[in-house]
């Protein structure tokens, strides 16, 4: 059972940063490509950004040129980046797979963008 563990999340004013982590619990970590979601209260979980095993990243419109994504797989790591953050931005963050095959989610980090 592999565990997802996220965590850096927090309250931060509009225009902050934040770096969320993610740490998976995964004997082979490098060949998984991985991404981060955000859900708020009533909506679907959405898909915030991926990043393939090759390293080649893709983001959702509304975050581009604010968030980076990136892995460190020697340390079984996905990191989010955010910058210039939007109070629409507020959410709980998480990581799983990309390839749709999802493991055990875990518990999330919240991020609130609020003044």
């Amino acid at each position: 059972q592999v565990q997802l563990v996220e965590s850096g999340g927090g309250l931060v004013q509009p225009g902050g940063s934040l770096r969320l982590s993610c740490v998976a619990s995964r004997r082979i970590f490098s060949i998984i490509p991985m991404a981060w979601y955000r859900q708020t209260p009533g909506k679907q979980r959405e898909l915030v950004a991926r990043i393939t095993t090759g390293g080649a990243t893709s983001y959702r419109d509304s975050v581009k040129g604010r968030f980076t994504i990136s892995r460190d797989n020697a340390k079984n790591t996905v990191y989010l980046q955010m910058n210039s953050l939007k109070p629409e931005d507020t959410a709980v963050y998480y990581c799983n797979r990309a390839d749709g095959v999802f493991d055990s989610w875990g518990q999330g980090t919240q991020v609130t963008v609020s003044s």
